[in-house]
């Protein structure tokens, strides 16, 4: 459970890319010649994603690694931020996103699931673990998913401070109503 007054502080919904989006497996395969990855993204994470649209909080995808199938995704999804930092320095990439941004970190909600992660979970105004999160994630987690990485945890999340916000019923009818529908 998240508490209204936490979640109404949010303004960024930052989340780890493997291991909270997806499952943590990477296939990589010779293909042609190139090296080709692939990552399995739970389709609930990526509809919550969406519904998040129009409620105020902005949405941040943060990896400890590079990848094209990561970049392909947050393209899909209309993800504005992403960031890949091949060394997995996330604090100091999520500080100068907050300095550009005019966020503090309590505004922060922060989805992860292993160590690279505690640096900016012990940062955040609301940090979050994933329920495959490693125990040092989850104790410095404020909530912790039912829900593994890669198989609906995103969508829990965002369904759980959207109700804490009281904006989930508004998020299902501007949804809803984008996709024609008369009744909503």
């Amino acid at each position: 459970m998240i508490a209204p007054e936490q979640a109404r502080r949010v303004r960024l919904l930052a989340l780890d890319v493997d291991g909270v989006l997806t499952d943590n497996g990477i296939w990589v395969a010779p293909v042609d010649g190139d090296r080709v990855e692939f990552k399995r993204f739970d389709i609930q994470d990526g509809l919550g994603l969406v519904l998040l649209r129009g409620s105020g909080i902005e949405v941040a995808w943060v990896s400890g690694r590079h990848s094209e199938a990561t970049e392909l995704r947050a393209k899909e999804l209309r993800i504005p931020m992403l960031i890949q930092d091949s060394g997995a320095r996330k604090l100091p990439a999520m500080e100068k996103l907050l300095a550009e941004k005019g966020l503090a970190w309590e505004e922060v909600a922060y989805v992860g699931d292993d160590i690279a992660d505690l640096p900016v979970l012990r940062r955040a105004g609301l940090p979050i673990s994933v329920a495959n999160g490693c125990p040092e994630v989850q104790e410095s987690a404020a909530f912790v998913t039912t829900a593994r990485g890669g198989s609906g945890a995103v969508r829990e999340v965002i369904v759980t401070l959207l109700k804490a916000r009281g904006e989930w019923n508004g998020a299902i009818q501007r949804y809803l109503k984008g996709c024609g529908d008369p009744a909503a």
